[in-house]
């Protein structure tokens, strides 16, 4: 009972949180973890001690998976370099300089365990960045590179933990020499899932036709990838985000209502799934200053400079990251580029999550040594670079005059419709033939010359029922004149009837070729995914609204 209590609290923290950040402009994520944090210390209270071996299995899968759906295989392959540098390099780099770093601030500390301490805080999490920098208005190819690097840092930075983590068990002093082949083969048996419950999910998606039903598959989808790679020794999340743009290249143009429904679930998931990861953040927080109690302030000095070694690796790897990148595409192009990549390094649910799940004991029964000391550090660096980066992205980017004015993304919108009206038309003529194409001025003469029509029979109706109470008319010869007339109106209410079903009929044939169109170019390299999915909801909400005897005609 008390979890159920537990979740129906932060939902309905989160609401209030959300409503305060709409109306202050504030993410409402680090409002969660600081509101939840404050209010976990009041004394009626209770404890909740929630199990860290959860965390990750039951917020990672569905988190990614919609953040990586906002993606695609072409931005991949665009931007491998920058992945690679970001999401291996730098991540490795990182948990190698905060182990030195500790090794040199805390001596006798075992290496294994330095090791676990800067795995923890090397990766920046996507959920974080996700929530926080894109309503600050970040521009889009910044926000790319961010949620590009996020979807798969995590997965190097929790191979390298349970290496570490393996040694720490074992007492050892070291780590193994095939921790790199361990991360290739994982890597690859999780690439290989995530394609085959892509695979999967695409059959199950085809063979029911309830929405409700698909919206669940696609539910069921990212815990079956994360748990089948988990359970091989693979990586979840590289299967988890796999999956994601797997079910994105298999789309449909003709699954327009099922993908309408499961963009509206999928955000309400998010919201509150996200609400419930930063108040855990919050909740737990408190646990860590109260397992430590006064040796909590011992660990100040070092907590300050991991917590700058971090910001400083991150700023000199987006320093490299410019110079590899100058010759192609500079990504970032200037210092101020580079000091916002930096400054949204946000840590998050994985540091959290690894730091809770570090042991109190070896193998052999033995206390580890300076666990307290990791955790602290992790936390200190997760509220560092979460609390007062989150809030102040706004500014920032006003500051530094790179906040996003929203026009390249219209531009592109504006391109992907052209394209997509482009197709409709081009659909439109070969379906019906020169001879009955209907332009848009067609149309509207249909729609009007059909509400004119619709007045005049309405008024010669009510002439016509001018009769005598026996039944016979008033006049035999107008009698005739407006049986002539009805019969005329008929074949008009008929033309008509049929102009309308042929117009939503052409209608449909061009909504359906523009969706096939933006489907197409939302896999092309330099176009953004978010914007062709902008348009690929318009185009979704169209066919929706259209008369339901067209929609069902087969084309």
């Amino acid at each position: 009972m008390e979890i159920i209590v537990l979740v129906v609290a932060l939902l309905a923290v989160t609401a209030v949180c959300v409503a305060i950040g709409e109306r202050w402009k504030l993410p409402y994520p680090i409002l969660m973890l600081v509101a939840t944090a404050a209010i976990a210390w009041l004394p009626w209270v209770p404890d909740y001690l929630i199990d860290a071996e959860l965390i990750l299995p039951l917020f990672l899968p569905p988190l990614l998976f919609q953040a990586a759906r906002t993606s695609s295989w072409s931005v991949f392959r665009t931007r491998w370099r920058t992945l690679l540098m970001l999401a291996v390099g730098l991540t490795a780099v990182t948990a190698a300089a905060v182990a030195g770093t500790v090794l040199w601030l805390v001596p006798g500390i075992a290496l294994p365990l330095a090791i676990m301490l800067g795995a923890m805080v090397a990766p920046p999490d996507p959920v974080a960045v996700e929530a926080v920098a894109g309503p600050a208005r970040m521009p889009r190819r910044l926000l790319t590179v961010l949620q590009t690097e996020g979807l798969f840092n995590d997965a190097v930075a929790i191979v390298l933990f349970q290496a570490a983590l393996g040694a720490v068990l074992a007492g050892q002093d070291s780590l193994g020499p095939g921790i790199l082949l361990d991360f290739v083969i994982g890597a690859a048996l999780a690439v290989a899932i995530g394609f085959l419950v892509g695979f999967l999910y695409r059959v199950a998606d085809r063979a029911v036709t309830s929405v409700g039903a698909r919206t669940a598959v696609s539910v069921v989808a990212p815990f079956a990838a994360y748990i089948l790679a988990e359970e091989v020794h693979a990586s979840g999340v590289i299967a988890v985000v796999v999956t994601a743009l797997e079910t994105n290249r298999r789309a449909r143009a003709s699954d327009g209502e099922a993908r309408v429904t499961r963009a509206a679930f999928w955000d309400v998931v998010n919201l509150m799934l996200t609400g419930l990861a930063f108040g855990l953040m919050g909740i737990e927080l408190r646990a860590v200053v109260l397992a430590e109690g006064t040796d909590i302030l011992g660990y100040a000095m070092p907590a300050v400079v991991v917590c700058a070694v971090v910001i400083a690796v991150r700023f000199l790897g987006m320093l490299a990251l410019a110079a590899a990148t100058r010759r192609t595409d500079p990504l970032p192009r200037d210092w101020r580029e580079s000091f916002v990549l930096t400054w949204c390094g946000m840590r998050g649910l994985a540091t959290l999550a690894l730091a809770l799940s570090v042991p109190t004991f070896a193998t052999d029964g033995s206390l580890i040594a300076d666990r307290g000391l990791v955790i602290v550090l992790a936390c200190a660096v997760l509220l560092a670079t979460l609390v007062p980066t989150g809030l102040t992205v706004g500014p920032v980017l006003r500051l530094l005059g790179l906040q996003d004015d929203g026009s390249v993304a219209a531009a592109e919108i504006r391109e992907l419709t052209g394209r997509a009206r482009t197709a409709a038309l081009g659909a439109i003529r070969e379906r019906f033939g020169e001879s009955e194409e209907l332009s848009g001025e067609q149309m509207r003469m249909l729609t009007k010359r059909f509400e004119g029509m619709r007045r005049e029979i309405d008024t010669q109706t009510q002439a016509i029922r001018a009769v005598r109470p026996d039944g016979e008319p008033l006049d035999p010869e107008a009698a005739q004149k407006a049986a002539e007339q009805a019969a005329q109106q008929a074949a008009v209410r008929k033309k008509v009837a049929k102009g309308r079903e042929l117009m939503a009929v052409a209608q449909t044939v061009g909504l359906d070729a523009a969706r096939t169109e933006i489907l197409a170019a939302r896999s092309e390299p330099g176009v953004d995914p978010e914007a062709a999915d902008h348009v690929l909801r318009q185009l979704d909400l169209q066919i929706m609204a259209a008369p339901p005897r067209s929609r069902s005609k087969k084309h």
